[in-house]
């Protein structure tokens, strides 16, 4: 069964600038749908112009990240992720589901948190000409069949805790009454402790850190949309104490407070 990609969460919104941008995200084959999200492609040219800043608040997942003389495989940043775009380029890269990339990496995926790998210390021989095969085509759908043959090759069969762990950190994403680790831990058939192991094993970071992403994640929604909010209903909401402790976590993740962030997505 092919899942739907579904539309991107986490990104940072900024102020219009010039130039020409394009992001693509496409669904894997049935056959790796259960390991991977959804490989995506990104280029731009800023035709001249400065600089340009973009930021994302990143999802619990490993990404390959092919890119000119830079490509790596990234663990999970647990702060904002902030790059610089300059001139002319283009990034292409997997998005594995939350567990997907376990039988790769061979350990712990918490080991990689707020780190990287090359890519031949995953794929051995097989790395060393594939960032040259990848921007050797032309059209993304050329480049996902070029990775998609790699990963047949050396992705395991998927274990039942990796399909466990991608439908955990999935309903957490998509409901929003998911607000503790206890909850979680309920639904999962176990006790918080084991919710922990299992999470920094398949994860990489814990559960409690998975819930305030996306609620987060839930924060930019609302304020994108650019209607009047409620401070304190949003932080009850998001199952904060009180509206002071989801300001100070906005700001330390975001950059600037709630207030701030809503004026400029308007």
């Amino acid at each position: 069964m092919t899942r739907e990609v579904g539309k991107a969460r986490g990104l940072l919104r900024h102020a219009p600038v010039e130039g020409t941008f394009h992001h693509v995200r496409l669904a894997p084959s049935p056959s790796l749908a259960d390991r991977i999200a959804h490989f995506w492609s990104v280029g731009w040219d800023l035709h001249g112009g400065p600089p340009q800043r973009r930021e994302t608040l990143p999802h619990p997942t490993i990404h390959i990240v092919l890119q000119a003389g830079r490509s790596r495989v990234h663990g999970i940043e647990r702060g904002r992720f902030t790059t610089v775009l300059e001139g002319r380029g283009s990034v292409f890269g997997v998005k594995f589901r939350p567990g997907g990339f376990r039988g790769l990496l061979g350990r712990a995926v918490a080991t990689l948190r707020g780190t990287s790998l090359p890519l031949d210390a995953v794929f051995g021989g097989d790395a060393a000409m594939l960032e040259a095969r990848v921007f050797a085509v032309d059209t993304d759908a050329a480049r996902v069949a070029i990775l998609e043959d790699l990963l047949t090759h050396h992705l395991p069969p998927a274990d039942d805790d990796v399909l466990r762990v991608a439908d955990l950190v999935e309903a957490v994403a998509t409901d929003p009454t998911l607000l503790r680790t206890d909850m979680l831990a309920h639904r999962a058939g176990t006790t918080p402790r084991g919710l922990q192991r299992l999470f920094h094993e398949y994860v990489g970071v814990t559960p409690k850190w998975v819930i305030n992403r996306y609620r987060l994640h839930e924060a930019l929604e609302r304020l994108d949309a650019g209607e009047p909010v409620s401070w304190t209903q949003l932080a009850v909401d998001l199952g904060y104490f009180d509206q002071a402790h989801f300001i100070r976590d906005f700001k330390a993740m975001v950059g600037c407070t709630p207030g701030a962030y809503a004026r400029r997505a308007r």
